[in-house]
């Protein structure tokens, strides 16, 4: 009798391009949805083969708009975005990272990532983890917390490498990534929409400082482990 296939055997492929997409976001779901699409085919043209889009991209960042913008991913027909993805992933044969979407399930709104795979099949949905509050007098003011609901499950997806997936401000918390690292993960994806007060901070600062971490073995194989940041983009 044949062995069975192993169900996490990955792809022979050593070297592939990643599009990070950029988008300009209106209060117009359509229009966004549309630019959307164009930056998908541009990067696809481009010999793009795995396409991450940025964080709340549907909507303005904003929790007056998070309600009125939400989808319910179970309902294909009611979610227009979800529809978009997956029919560029299938048209274009190539893994997209849907960046993050506001979600609606079971009355709760969930800050959600979408991973599609070439066949255009929903592979998994990340949601965010680690919510966003934050208050700076004069400067900014903002509770995630207000609106959404942590989502309590690390993602990894196996489609052109082990990918783990986490949105935005989980980038702040090394465990995250450890965890990945520790599951095999190749590349890690962090679709956000950083403000200007902290942001820089987060893709400069944090990255600099975990470079410089010597790898930690604990004698707790339960504890997470610091790795050298490196580790994590072999």
């Amino acid at each position: 009798m044949a062995d069975a296939p192993n169900p996490f055997q990955l792809p022979n492929i050593t070297k592939f391009k990643i599009a990070l997409c950029q988008l300009s976001i209106t209060s117009d779901k359509n229009q966004n949805l549309d630019r959307a699409s164009r930056s998908i085919r541009l990067s696809v043209e481009q010999g793009a083969k795995l396409l991450v889009l940025p964080e709340m991209w549907n909507c303005p960042y904003s929790s007056d708009y998070f309600a009125k913008y939400a989808e319910d991913f179970d309902n294909r027909d009611a979610s227009p975005t979800l529809s978009m993805l997956s029919e560029a992933a299938c048209c274009h044969g190539i893994t997209i990272i849907g960046g993050s979407l506001p979600e609606w399930d079971h009355g709760r709104l969930y800050n959600t990532c979408c991973i599609f795979g070439p066949d255009g099949r929903l592979k998994a949905k990340h949601r965010k983890i680690h919510l966003f509050d934050i208050d700076i007098p004069g400067e900014i003011s903002f509770k995630e917390s207000d609106t959404f609901t942590a989502g309590d499950q690390p993602t990894i997806v196996d489609t052109v490498g082990r990918i783990g997936i986490g949105i935005c401000h989980d980038i702040r918390f090394p465990e995250l990534a450890a965890l990945y690292r520790k599951r095999g993960v190749d590349i890690i994806c962090y679709p956000g929409a950083f403000n200007v007060s902290t942001g820089e901070l987060l893709w400069e600062l944090v990255q600099r400082a975990r470079k410089s971490l010597p790898l930690d073995d604990q004698k707790r194989e339960d504890i997470y482990k610091f790795i050298d940041a490196h580790e994590l983009n072999p």
